[in-house]
């Protein structure tokens, strides 16, 4: 009798964080059932001799909660051995949702993430109402990964307010409904609920994300379903500046953490240049959260993002800006150019925000107006040099000369400072965004730059670690059961790569692969040879086999 799948002779590093050993895995229907030396043949064989054999990678921080209707490997996260998905974070999804509030659900999706509006109204198949029959509507569709969901505490605001979620505080009556709909998600499996707190978080018609107007008293409601059912994790947008956390988000995080009596997690711990150790400090003062189950989210590799001002959401924290979004070209134009707006801008940038106005540091990616062209890969300071003028005023009016179709990117981040969290057991590697701010960034290829840049080429944390990192420790925060670790009995979710190749691409690539034509930005992968799925071959050096695999994970009581 043989085995379905047999991987021979690889090594395997099994997402615990103990020694790599040379060894085989047998695989038959969904499961592992032996690991070692195999003596049984295989119906299939993959000679894994030159290869790592580790757990599929789990991706905690998605937004994919849309792509899914229309795009089911999961793309481009299951490119690069990414087996489980966590979706629905940062408070922002599509469900539940009544038909009424398509419209605003889609633009919370295209301000936060940057979906074109046309993609959505194209791509979405709205076949919900609840968020449970979301979840039902994707099995049901299939997948090629895993697809976890998070309750986005938006949509349940909305179905319950309407219009109202947008402008004030929930009532007791409403609080109590939502958080009812809440329980009903948690009991179909969700993993957890998502908030945040963060101005760069606009919805509809540029009003505050309506998460962001839950009160205290709210999410200490909603905080008590995941008590109440005795699982589930909270995740949030948090912290207003890189690397730090103010009294009011520490006094959040305590209170969140004791009406849930479950794992929190927040965004984002990150060091800048200027600042190296001031994630270090925060860590320490954090220590008694982060004992109570509280974890910062970090991101492995140096945040270099695109902006578009024809969806500006970098600027969405500025007052100056409010107004710019959901118009058209020739609206947003004009407004650009007017006098009062830029010096609206100039003084909002005398005050603490995202974008800080270092225009040394933001370049010129890609141009469409062929005149604009040899200013491409120079910066706005250089270029407003050149100029004699103004860099906020070249600034701007390079994007009126190139009909808002530049792109330009910026680097943010301190290198040095990620070296010493990737190791940093208090914090959970992830945050790779995959599916959101499509038009800026693509950092789905976080796991494959960990392998190839920190544990390849600068050798900064060793291969068995980086693999717990990405495998078993997402997976256990939570609550994933059978999946980021390779062990008899559990699912067979395994990535194979090439310790010698394996890394994420140099730059994200531009792409007109959304519904309708709509625009993305993608990030190749190098070095994943095989990406098993359910015990079935997804991706085979590169190349999709056609199976659809995926399965949808549900959220189980400790």
């Amino acid at each position: 009798m043989s085995h379905d799948l047999v991987i021979k002779n690889g090594t395997i590093v099994d997402g615990t964080g103990a020694a790599r050993f040379r060894g085989d895995v047998a695989i038959d229907g969904d499961r592992i059932v032996e690991i070692g030396k195999v003596s049984q043949k295989g119906k299939r064989e993959i000679d894994a001799s030159e290869l790592i054999v580790s757990p599929g990678f789990v991706d905690p921080h998605t937004h994919y909660d849309a792509q899914i209707c229309w795009d089911p490997m999961i793309s481009c996260t299951s490119w690069h051995g990414v087996t489980s998905v966590v979706m629905g974070n940062c408070g922002v999804g599509v469900a539940p949702c009544k038909p009424d509030n398509r419209e605003i659900t889609a633009w919370d999706l295209t301000n936060v993430e940057a979906i074109p509006y046309a993609s959505l109204a194209k791509g979405v198949t709205w076949d919900w109402v609840t968020f449970p029959e979301f979840m039902g509507s994707a099995e049901r569709r299939g997948s090629a990964i895993n697809l976890g969901f998070l309750a986005p505490l938006t949509p349940f605001r909305h179905f319950v307010m309407g219009k109202e979620s947008m402008e004030r505080a929930a009532t007791p009556e409403e609080t109590a409904n939502i958080a009812a709909l809440i329980g009903e998600a948690m009991t179909a499996g969700a993993l957890g609920l998502s908030t945040t707190t963060l101005a760069q978080h606009i919805g509809y018609q540029g009003t505050p994300l309506a998460c962001r107007l839950a009160s205290k008293d709210e999410l200490k409601s909603y905080a008590n379903v995941l008590k109440r059912q005795g699982k589930g994790s909270i995740e949030l947008a948090l912290t207003k500046k890189v690397g730090q956390v103010s009294e009011a988000e520490y006094e959040l995080l305590d209170m969140l953490l004791t009406e849930s009596g479950r794992p929190v997690t927040w965004l984002a711990m990150a060091t800048t240049p200027k600042n190296p150790d001031r994630a270090r400090d925060t860590l320490t003062r954090l220590e008694p959260l982060i004992k109570r189950g509280g974890v910062p989210q970090i991101l492995c590799k140096p945040f270099v993002a695109q902006l578009d001002l024809r969806n500006p959401f970098t600027f969405a924290d500025m007052e100056s800006w409010n107004a710019i979004f959901n118009q058209t070209v020739e609206r947003q134009k004009a407004m650009y150019a007017d006098p009062a707006f830029r010096e609206a801008f100039r003084k909002d940038l005398t005050k603490p925000h995202l974008f800080t106005g270092k225009w040394h540091r933001v370049e010129i990616l890609e141009v469409a107006n062929p005149a604009l062209k040899p200013y491409e890969r120079k910066t706005v300071g250089e270029v407003a040099e050149m100029r004699r003028a103004d860099p906020l005023d070249t600034f701007l009016d390079l994007a009126i000369e190139d009909d808002l179709n530049i792109q330009y990117t910026m680097a943010q981040y301190h290198e040095d400072g990620i070296k010493e969290m990737i190791g940093d057991p208090r914090t959970m590697i992830g945050l790779s965004d995959g599916g959101a701010h499509v038009d800026m960034l693509c950092d789905a290829g976080y796991a494959t730059y960990l392998l190839g840049n920190w544990v390849r080429r600068r050798e900064a944390i060793t291969l068995e670690r980086a693999v717990q990192r990405i495998t078993s420790e997402p997976a256990d925060f939570f609550g994933i059961r059978e999946r980021g670790r390779l062990q008899t009995g559990w699912k067979a979710d395994v990535t194979l790569f090439d310790y010698n190749t394996v890394d994420s691409g140099k730059r994200a690539q531009m792409q007109s692969d959304l519904p309708g034509g709509g625009r993305r930005l993608v990030m190749p992968a190098e070095g994943i040879e095989y990406t098993v799925v359910n015990g079935a071959i997804v991706y085979e050096h590169g190349k999709h086999s056609g199976a659809m695999p995926g399965q949808v994970i549900r959220s189980s009581a400790a």
